[in-house]
């Protein structure tokens, strides 16, 4: 019986640990964030409130899609257009990924890369507000072409494909040359394109994007990043090499 009752109080007391290292980490992951945004200087995005943002999608009404970032939802802002409104999952580290994602779309514009709109960043939550692609993700037009229940109209043609893949490009080449600063993304990948209602190509996702200064020729990387796939061998090597190994 004692030793029952000692277990049980070992078990509250990590418990309670555990809780207050989460808290504690919670707390220090807010500073970090907050101060990123205050060294950042003025944003050209507007910053949303979690209330305006629950408004805005209906309180997260119609769910678009879902990955290990977290959820994304249709929604509409004051003006009534369109929005795409990605919620982070909150056990995504410490706001590495939302830091990247607003640092890097902020300094864009290029027909190419998708428009961020506005951002929230209150206790917990942590969304990003982006301009709506009614045709999603290039991934769907890949995989359910090959699939035995394809949807015809999913189908693209190798004229639009070369429009599309000419349009990466480009955006790839403004992410590396056309910014004031130089923004390798490192998650190139059929998930990560959207397309407007024309079949126009947009990059997104930059949670893994790195921000470099426009005369650093090579740059290092301790450990892999992106999804996994091919990689070239290049990227094994000590020095990563030039901007045109992005992926």
């Amino acid at each position: 019986m004692v030793l029952v009752v000692i277990v049980c109080c070992l078990n509250r007391k990590l418990a309670y640990d555990s809780f207050i290292f989460f808290w504690k980490n919670q707390g220090q992951d807010r500073q970090i964030v907050e101060a990123f945004l205050r060294s950042y200087g003025p944003l050209q995005v507007r910053r949303y409130s979690y209330l305006e943002v629950k408004k805005m999608t209906n309180s997260f009404e119609e769910k678009l899609g879902q990955g290990g970032y977290g959820s994304v939802y249709k929604g509409k802002s004051n003006d009534g257009s369109l929005v795409a409104v990605k919620i982070l999952s909150k056990l995504k580290g410490n706001g590495e990924e939302f830091m990247n994602e607003v640092a890097a779309i902020s300094r864009t514009s290029h027909v190419n890369i998708v428009s961020l709109l506005g951002f929230c960043f209150e206790g917990s939550e942590k969304a990003l507000i982006y301009e709506f692609m009614p045709n999603g993700s290039l991934e769907k037009f890949i995989f359910d072409a090959n699939s035995p229940n394809r949807d015809h109209d999913h189908h693209l043609g190798w004229e639009q494909l070369d429009q599309i893949s000419l349009g990466i490009a480009r955006g790839l080449e403004y992410l590396h040359r056309g910014c004031n600063a130089r923004i390798l993304h490192f998650d190139i990948k059929p998930h990560s394109i959207l397309l407007d209602e024309n079949l126009a190509p947009k990059i997104s996702d930059f949670g893994l994007a790195k921000i470099c200064n426009k005369d650093e020729s090579i740059v290092s990387i301790m450990c892999a990043r992106g999804t996994a796939g091919y990689i070239a061998p290049e990227v094994l090597c000590i020095n990563f090499g030039g901007v045109s190994h992005d992926r």
